[in-house]
């Protein structure tokens, strides 16, 4: 191969090489571009769970959790409870409210009572009053119909608690008033029990 032959072949692969860097230096420049436009952002999300906390109280003052049919509470109702006799009518009272930890309203729905011992020939209602108390004067919002016979439900009405107003003051009590009444066929000497279960389901 001849001097000039080598210098030519030389001269050609300088181009080659310069038009490579040219083209590398061009893909540097692009990229530098596209990075200037692109941006990027990013968004996380946390949850915690509420709480909800039902109470119940027979005095209507002192309240507390009764979570099972063996923790239920007492209901006190008036004389002649343990000496009925037919068409007699006996009262007690009953609250229920959200605790303060709650963080969401409530919807309340009492079923069927369970029952022990005889309980024939007695009926019942609860009424949601406006006060405490619960007497023959009682009136409200009808939760159980009159004339229940016990051990039943009938067509029970649910009523709603509202949230508590803050971290730090109790959910506004739902006053119940329980009126049974024995009816004509009352047996002398029978006795029983019934034990309601009041569900709450936030809302």
């Amino acid at each position: 191969m001849s001097d000039a032959q080598r210098a030519d072949g030389r001269g050609r692969r300088r181009k080659v090489a310069a038009i490579l860097a040219g083209g590398v230096v061009v893909g540097v420049g692009t990229m530098a571009t596209l990075a200037a436009w692109t941006d990027t952002e990013y968004a996380t999300g946390s949850f915690t769970a509420g709480r909800f906390t039902f109470q119940g109280s027979t005095d209507q003052t002192t309240f507390s959790e009764h979570t099972t049919s063996g923790t239920a509470a007492t209901l006190s109702f008036s004389s002649p409870v343990t000496a009925l006799s037919p068409n007699d009518t006996v009262y007690s009272s009953y609250a229920v409210r959200l605790y303060r930890d709650s963080t969401s309203a409530a919807t309340v729905a009492i079923t069927a009572p369970s029952t022990t011992g005889t309980v024939t020939n007695i009926t019942y209602t609860v009424i949601k009053t406006a006060t405490t108390g619960c007497n023959a004067a009682s009136t409200g919002t009808v939760v159980v119909p009159a004339g229940t016979a016990l051990g039943g439900v009938g067509a029970a009405t649910p009523f709603t608690l509202a949230a508590p107003a803050n971290a730090t003051t109790d959910g506004v009590p739902a006053y119940l008033c329980f009126k049974a009444t024995a009816g004509a066929g009352l047996a002398q000497g029978q006795t029983g029990s019934a034990t309601w279960l009041f569900t709450a389901t936030s809302s």
